[in-house]
Order: C-alpha cells, then structure tokens, then sequence
C-alpha cells in the first residue's frame, strides 16, 4: 500500500500491527499509552547535526556538544555570528539529515520492549520542521528502518504534542507548549547535552538515558 505525502511516495504495511491490536480495554485496566520523541530521543540530533554542519561548513565556527545550550540550535549559532544561523538550518532541511540519523543507545531496543508489553501502547510522537520537502518522508523512513514496518502505524506527526492523549511522553525539549495549558501527559524530560544543565520543572520527572530506569516510570504510571 502506498500514501502520499505531498508529492512524496510513503510505502505503508498492508498488515495491521500487532501492537495496535490489543484491543480496548476497560477504563480501571486501560492500556498505558507513552508517547516518545524522535530526535534527541531515538534518534542522534545533535551528533548527526554537528557532524554535517563541520563536513559543510569545515572553516566556520562550531559548538561542541558539550558546550550546548538551549533547544534550539539555530539560536545558540546565531550567537556566535549572526549568518551562521541559516547556515545551521541549512543542515537539517538538506534531503538525506533525518534518514541518516544514528539511534541513540537502547532506544530501538525500549520502544521494541515497550511495544511488547501486554499493558502498553507505545507511540513515535515527533514534530516534523516547517521545511517540508525531505523531513516527514524520512521521519516514517527512519522508523521503518530502525523499528521495523509495523511500527509505520504508531507514528504521530504533529506540531503540537499538547493535543496528543498520552500518560507519558518522553521528550528531550524542556517547555512543551501548545493550545493545550495542561496536556493530558507527564513529561519525562529526556536528557541531551542542550538540557543536563537545567533543574526540571514541579511536573516533570528526567529520564537521564535509556539505560535510566525507564521500566519503572511506566510501572509507576499504572499504579
């Protein structure tokens, strides 16, 4: 089966994942359902960014991982020289950044084991950039990929994680704002090198890798 994202082919499975036929049921036993991030959660953002922008861009400025700071990558660049923000988004709208992203370690391997928990439900829930033209087609790319076929049906592309219904999201981005002021989540603040200096908010808890306990999160979410 083949969908169409824009003028982009997306080869969809014509089987129906085995994670999405679970079943409903009742409220008092309802399926977990955890929300997880792509870029800076599964996949390696900044590493794959930073080593693109360096084999581009061999003579400017760069910041080293452990030398970010703040979410966005394009403001901290444009700090070290104005121009040099374009040049850094230049990187992530180029066809081929998304799709060659490394997995970050253990997490194709929790979000496999998430997906074969009874009680779970487990969701890729990512943002696609407003640069179109490469970006979701990869998104779904990566996560065949990685995650395999079945897992093409658990993606959500979104722009605002607020209207998502989860118990959980795991997400490397510190303040998740949207037209929703109390999301129906708890944020699991995913830690990356642009975040392990902040002290996490009264509602969030932080899940430093996925070698952290994150079996125990979800297990406290079902109490």
């Amino acid at each position: 089966q083949v969908g169409t994202i824009g003028s982009i082919s997306v080869r969809l499975c014509s089987n129906q994942s085995a994670h999405s036929r679970k079943g409903t049921v009742s409220t008092a036993d309802r399926m977990l359902r955890v929300l997880v991030d792509m870029d800076g959660v599964l996949a390696d953002f900044e590493g794959g960014f930073l080593k693109k922008y360096r084999a581009r861009y061999p003579d400017e400025p760069f910041i080293a991982l452990d030398d970010r700071r703040g979410f966005w990558v394009s403001l901290q660049y444009g700090q070290l020289r104005s121009d040099l923000c374009e040049k850094a988004i230049s990187i992530w709208e180029s066809k081929g950044f998304f799709i060659d992203l490394d997995p970050l370690p253990g997490g194709v391997e929790a979000v496999k084991e998430m997906a074969r928990m009874d009680d779970t439900d487990v969701f890729i829930c990512t943002s696609p950039i407003k640069h179109y033209k490469h970006c979701p087609y990869e998104k779904y790319a990566w996560v065949e990929k990685h995650l395999g076929c079945d897992f093409l049906e658990q993606v959500i592309l979104t722009r605002d994680k607020t209207l998502i219904a989860g118990d959980l999201l795991i997400d490397d981005k510190p303040d998740i704002q949207g037209v929703e002021s109390t999301p129906a989540w708890e944020h699991i603040l995913f830690t990356a090198c642009h975040n392990k200096h902040l002290s996490i908010g009264a509602s969030q808890r932080r899940l430093l890798s996925w070698s952290d306990d994150w079996r125990g999160i979800l297990d406290s979410k079902r109490k």
